[in-house]
């Protein structure tokens, strides 16, 4: 659904759910003292770490060092994104979810289209029941009956008419704004799945959002014919089989992506619950965002042949800009003519497990790829490896990963691997880019700010600079100042939908170390973000420099000191310089 969810409904929902009940019926609390602890359901121990604050309401484990409010614990137990997880609270309040639009409008709830798609899944369902020719073919397909119940397979019947009949009640227009009917060129209205085995596409919550349908028989259009992207489903979002591998697995260790629905089901049948699949086409970095905040080993089993191989290519570049230090990606191959279907019911669980274990990791799989064709002794084809290789590992994260890209890559060409730097005249961006130190201290005042927002209210406007360090420090650091009240989760909100959200949730989760002893975090807090405006004021002097040494005749300095926010800038410049 489009539209923003206004923070101060988001405010109010974290105040109006007790982190203690909600939390104590997932994971048994007992008191101890003021506080309640339980032993943590994040990480395995033995003594209880893992404590909840009835009076702060935010619990935190001092083992494994996660922490936060109802929003978090819902996140990280539930294993939802930040939208679904606000979507679960209200349910539990039992409010709709409100909506802002460009204008700050609020939009109706969209609990009438999953309504909707809920109905139409029991009419597939009870379709199956009554159509031989579709349960002879779930049956030719291996699929027992108790399998198809549990992923609630349905059929979508032959003829023009059948889910308009079905669902009378429902509003033409409505079964047109959900994919159920479409209309054709000349204005007519019919069914857009007919005579397909239908396969619902479920979001994290467990709710019908869209359909995949597989043709049987002589019914006309493609094999496979997915809903249209709809206020509730975004193909490129939402993976088949996700939902129902986290209901049936409590703790997931890892997610294997295969091509299509049967596969899926066929690997659940098997006694392997954990896959999943794109919906008709490439995987995307959406996708795969997803599925590392799941899990963080994702393992990519393609059929053998060429377009297997384009599929596996396709999944690798939609997952550099998003696979980070202790995430795993591996790529697996099966025999030519087999797909994971047809492979596990003829060799079975443990054959294909085999296949599994022996993966190939991502960077030995987008190298041995990139190498092809290439004699690595010749300097040209080592140079043009290198050239290759470098689009690839400039999207990945900053990180020990991708420096191990750059030694992998040194190693095959004989070369030093850097990260290309434009040979252009600096600019001012270029030249006051954040130095490790910096990035090292702005990141660890985001982890306090995030843990302990009270650290921002007592600063002046001088010991507040909300123009130094990247934007999300700003932004939070003003926030918490302007909402003295706001906790962690309430300063996660205002990150949703930036590109810096997951990263902004795992600095919240990190320990601090100094736990506990809140003057002395908010010490550091302080003396962190003056040294943090003395690192920024050094930089603005560097870039002022160099670009004085890179236009000897300076006929932009003037212009680009008068930008510079902090005016004793100009003191410091040589004299008859500006």
């Amino acid at each position: 659904m489009a539209g923003r969810i206004p923070q101060s409904f988001i405010n109010d929902l974290i105040a109006r759910v007790d982190i203690v009940d909600l939390i104590d019926r997932r994971v048994r609390l007992k008191k101890a003292g003021k506080d309640y602890k339980a032993c943590c359901p994040f990480h395995e121990e033995k003594t209880p770490s893992f404590t909840v604050s009835q009076q702060k309401q935010m619990f935190h484990c001092f083992g494994c060092g996660i922490s936060g409010s109802v929003l978090s614990f819902l996140m990280e137990y539930d294993r939802l994104e930040f939208v679904p997880a606000v979507e679960a609270l209200a349910a539990i309040v039992g409010v709709d979810v409100p909506r802002e639009n460009a204008g700050s409008v609020p939009e109706k709830s969209d609990g009438h289209l999953y309504a909707v798609m809920s109905q139409a899944e029991q009419f597939f369902r009870g379709c199956l029941k009554h159509h031989e020719t579709a349960i002879d073919y779930l049956k030719a397909r291996g699929v027992a009956g108790i399998t198809a119940r549990d992923f609630c397979i349905g059929f979508a019947p032959p003829g023009w008419n059948s889910i308009a009949a079905a669902l009378d009640d429902v509003p033409e227009k409505l079964l047109l704004e959900v994919g159920l009917l479409t209309c054709n060129d000349n204005g007519r209205v019919y069914d857009k799945f007919r005579e397909r085995i239908m396969f619902p596409i479920r979001d994290t919550r467990g709710r019908v959002v869209g359909f995949g349908g597989r043709v049987i028989g002589a019914a006309d259009g493609p094999k496979y014919l997915n809903s249209p992207e709809t206020p509730i489903f975004h193909k490129g979002q939402e993976l088949y089989g996700l939902y129902e591998a986290r209901k049936s697995v409590r703790k997931l260790e890892r997610l294997i992506v295969v091509e299509g629905y049967l596969d899926v089901v066929s690997m659940a049948q098997a006694g392997i619950p954990c896959c999943v699949a794109a919906l008709g086409t490439a995987i995307s970095t959406e996708q795969m965002r997803k599925l590392f905040r799941h899990v963080d080993e994702v393992v990519c089993c393609f059929d053998g042949d060429r377009a297997g191989r384009q599929a596996a290519w396709r999944a690798l570049e939609a997952s550099l800009p998003v696979i980070s230090d202790g995430k795993r990606l591996q790529f697996v191959f099966l025999p030519d003519t087999e797909d994971p279907d047809s492979f596990v019911r003829k060799y079975g669980k443990e054959a294909f497990l085999q296949q599994i274990q022996g993966a190939t990791p991502v960077v030995e799989y987008l190298f041995s790829t990139l190498a092809q064709g290439l004699n690595l002794s010749s300097i040209d084809d080592r140079a043009r490896l290198a050239g290759l290789a470098m689009p690839h590992i400039e999207k990945v994260q900053e990180g020990i990963l991708r420096q191990m890209m750059l030694e992998h890559l040194a190693r095959m060409t004989g070369t030093r691997a850097t990260v290309p730097v434009p040979a252009s005249r600096p600019s001012p961006e270029r030249v006051t880019s954040r130095r490790p130190s910096q990035s090292r201290l702005e990141e660890r005042l985001l982890a306090i700010l995030l843990r302990y927002p009270q650290v921002a209210v007592s600063l002046s406007v001088e010991e507040a600079p909300t123009e130094v360090g990247g934007e999300a420090l700003g932004a939070l650091l003003s926030y918490a100042r302007a909402n003295p009240e706001a906790m962690t989760d309430e300063l996660l909100a205002t990150r949703a939908g930036q590109a810096d959200y997951e990263h902004l949730i795992r600095l919240a989760s990190q320990p601090l170390v100094v736990e506990n002893d809140e003057q002395l975090i908010a010490t550091e807090f302080r003396e962190g973000l003056k040294r943090l405006a003395e690192l920024w004021r050094r930089g603005e002097r560097r870039a002022i420099l160099v670009s004085m040494q890179a236009d000897p005749n300076r006929e932009h300095l003037s212009e680009l000191v008068n930008s510079r926010r902090n005016s004793s800038l100009k003191s410091e410049l040589p004299e008859g310089s500006a």
